[in-house]
């Protein structure tokens, strides 16, 4: 597919960005690591947070891949996708399973995680289809999981310090 050679610089950069800011994500968590591990529901949205990364990366990748049949990458990122969105199911069962009075905002908290690997799955069936406009939203995924990946890093972080 044409439209997915016309992305390669892009991809090229969010697999470089992605890898970075995972790497980065569980430096800083590794820091905190006992006290993260204590709470069930920081556990689970960091490791959503940091699915959601490699979801990018991967997805990135694959795009990079030379002469890559447009129907084997949109079942990938699809598959991917749900890979990436199990961990957000998890995370937001325990967001809403979180009681304390702190813990507020629990439907946002837990809609976040999911915006990535919707974005995505939308990206890979329009390249099973064949239509044009699959890479964008498959960029529209990447640039969402970048944010709420950091979005929910520095959330985790800032709440295991509190």
């Amino acid at each position: 597919m044409d439209e997915l050679a016309a992305w390669s610089e892009f991809n090229v950069a969010m697999a470089g960005a992605t890898a970075a800011l995972a790497g980065l994500v569980i430096v800083a968590a590794s820091v905190n690591i006992g006290q993260i591990i204590k709470e069930a529901s920081l556990t689970s949205r960091l490791a959503a947070g940091i699915a959601g990364l490699v979801l990018a990366l991967i997805a990135s990748a694959i795009a990079l891949m030379p002469d890559v049949d447009p129907v084997a990458a949109g079942i990938a990122v699809i598959v991917l996708a749900i890979a990436a969105g199990v961990f957000q199911v998890q995370a937001s069962r325990r967001i809403f399973e979180n009681r304390h009075p702190q813990n507020r905002m629990r439907g946002l908290k837990a809609a976040v995680g999911f915006v990535a690997p919707l974005a995505y799955t939308v990206g890979g069936a329009l390249l099973i289809a064949g239509v044009a406009a699959a890479p964008v939203w498959l960029a529209v995924g990447s640039l969402i999981a970048v944010v709420a990946a950091l979005l929910i890093s520095w959330i985790v972080l800032v709440e295991v310090l509190r």
